[in-house]
């Protein structure tokens, strides 16, 4: 009899161990089913790339020049030696600072004076968001010629009465501005178009209970609008961090990285001319990692940051 009243609970026990796995087996197959497409993309064409580049900064990699050694982190102690890549550091800093507050304030702005029903206003929303789907490349060669120093631009100046319009593109110390004015006006409409759907989604019962309150235009936009438009603000900030701390093109097409030595050359720019004009493809790799991790660090930070302060309001 004990023996029959051991051998019960362990039959019982194996009974719902295979039964879990039974229940298990389409759960598991089911996300392996659906999972798997997403997941090998993304380790083909994100963790790949970037483990092979992790492994090209630890060597001197020149497909032109062999055989390939492996140099550990020496790549990456030159990197913070070398004046080029710290001046290519503070010119992408400051290009990234003006791309994120400029477009989120004027876009903020524009999308206020946009936020009414009408054709005349869904007209003026599409000119605004016009910019975003053209190509970077497009809009650097339009804006090139428009600051060209005998563009339209210093035309009009020049019919103003200026005589000696600035070089827009041509002054070492205006260049970068210029610059960075470009990528404004072409991201404006992005942060318009989000900061839209942030106000459309404002109940209007919180508004006109502030109004009955006696509170006016601007005590309602600060204490009710602008709190519900914190997730606004979160993805116009981290998509304008990311955008503008990656800019390539709009260099290479506007500026080549000058005018003078490097006065426009962002990261992004440096590596790719080591990478491919200079065919030091490691110590490009390891440009390419230090940008990667500057730009996770600092997108990780200033998430966090604004998703603590959705919570809290």
């Amino acid at each position: 009899m004990a023996a029959a009243e051991v051998a019960a609970p362990l039959d019982s026990r194996r009974g719902s161990g295979a039964a879990t796995k039974v229940r298990l087996g389409p759960k598991v197959w089911h996300f392996i089913s659906f999972a798997a497409p997403g997941v090998l993309v993304y380790a083909c064409f994100v963790l790949a790339p970037i483990g092979i580049s992790l492994w090209y900064s630890l060597t001197n990699y020149n497909p032109f020049n062999p055989p390939t050694t492996f140099v550990g982190l020496r790549n990456f102690g030159l990197l913070f030696e070398d004046q080029e890549f710290l001046t290519a550091l503070r010119v992408t800093s400051i290009l990234t600072l003006i791309v994120v507050i400029v477009p989120n304030v004027l876009g903020l702005g524009v999308a206020l004076l946009l936020d009414k029903r009408g054709g005349l206003y869904n007209a003026l929303r599409s000119v605004f968001f016009t910019p975003v789907i053209l190509s970077s490349v497009v809009v650097s060669i339009i804006w090139s010629r428009l600051l060209d120093s005998e563009g339209p631009v210093n035309e009009i100046l020049r019919a103003l009465g200026v005589s000696t319009p600035p070089g827009w593109l041509s002054d070492p110390d205006l260049a970068l501005y210029s610059l960075a004015s470009i990528v404004c006006w072409q991201m404006l409409g992005f942060c318009v178009v989000v900061y839209l759907a942030g106000l459309q989604g404002v109940p209007q019962e919180l508004l006109e209970a502030a109004a009955i309150d006696g509170a006016g235009p601007v005590r309602r936009f600060r204490a009710v609008t602008w709190p519900l438009l914190a997730p606004a603000l979160t993805i116009n900030t981290v998509v304008l961090l990311i955008s503008a701390f990656k800019t390539y093109d709009y260099v290479k097409v506007i500026t080549n990285g000058g005018p003078g030595s490097g006065a426009t050359a962002t990261i992004a720019f440096n590596v790719l001319a080591t990478g491919f004009d200079a065919n030091h493809v490691g110590y490009a790799s390891a440009m390419a990692i230090v940008m990667l991790i500057i730009v996770a660090v600092i997108t990780a930070i200033v998430l966090k940051l604004l998703q603590r302060r959705e919570i809290d309001l």
